[in-house]
């Protein structure tokens, strides 16, 4: 089995993962609102990437409050027209998933910047949108468990636990965000934490031997031991175009 999280537009790449015949896990972030890097992405097509840049360094030098403000300025200015924009973006980016994911064995869970109902319309057949749900790959019992701790794709972490609790005993355990250990959770570039203390909570008390995830494109540590759980970042799929393998 294959595992990539954070693809955020490289579908490109992806469908060179995908053609290797192998089952393939995507951890969320498939779509590519905009790269913290450079500003390019879905919201600078559908904004301006000067707009979005200046979101960016309100939020690099921790003025959230101040970036939240301009983004709803241009909503109120502009809503039916940015709405309906950005709901055939995420159409044509999902139209590129699909054709990436074309025959191959994948499962899908959404992150924070996916839309969950737009994901799931917009897979082929034979890619399967998963959340909440156990499947056996490999002779592996394979739980998956998505959203995110922000728009689009936000879950609480009451929902994340809800549905965590539902798996029951899994002997790997997928999600789009990383457990409460900060090492993992924390971006060195942004210094932003983000971490779910429902999974770290689950891990502890269900022991699978393996937790995957993605989220943090830069964390502190990409892989760490809870308990008896080895836990890995797959990677930020954007940058390096590599899966991992499992085991």
């Amino acid at each position: 089995m294959l595992l990539v999280a954070d693809v955020h537009g490289a579908s490109r790449a992806l469908a060179r993962v995908a053609r290797s015949g192998e089952p393939l896990a995507v951890l969320g972030d498939l779509l590519d609102l905009f790269d913290y890097r450079t500003g390019e992405g879905l919201m600078a097509e559908l904004v301006g990437r000067d707009l979005v840049l200046e979101f960016l360094r309100l939020r690099g030098r921790g003025e959230v409050a101040a970036a939240r403000a301009a983004w709803r300025v241009v909503e109120e200015e502009r809503r039916e027209e940015v709405a309906a924009r950005f709901d055939e973006l995420v159409r044509a980016a999902y139209a590129e998933v699909a054709e990436a994911l074309a025959g191959a064995e994948a499962y899908v869970i959404y992150g924070n910047a996916d839309p969950p109902g737009a994901l799931r319309a917009g897979l082929p057949p034979g890619a399967r949108f998963v959340d909440g749900e156990v499947v056996e790959i490999e002779g592996l019992r394979v739980g998956f468990v998505g959203g995110g701790l922000n728009y689009p794709g936000k879950r609480s972490e009451e929902e994340l636990a809800e549905k965590l609790a539902g798996l029951g005993e899994v002997d790997v355990l997928c999600t789009h965000v990383a457990p409460a250990v900060d090492p993992l959770g924390r971006d060195v570039i942004s210094g932003r934490a983000k971490h779910s203390r429902a999974v770290l909570d689950y891990l502890l008390a269900s022991r699978p031997r393996w937790h995957y995830f993605g989220d943090i494109h830069q964390p502190q540590a990409l892989t760490w031991r809870v308990g008896e759980t080895l836990c890995r970042n797959v990677g930020y799929f954007r940058a390096t175009g590599r899966a991992v393998r499992h085991g």
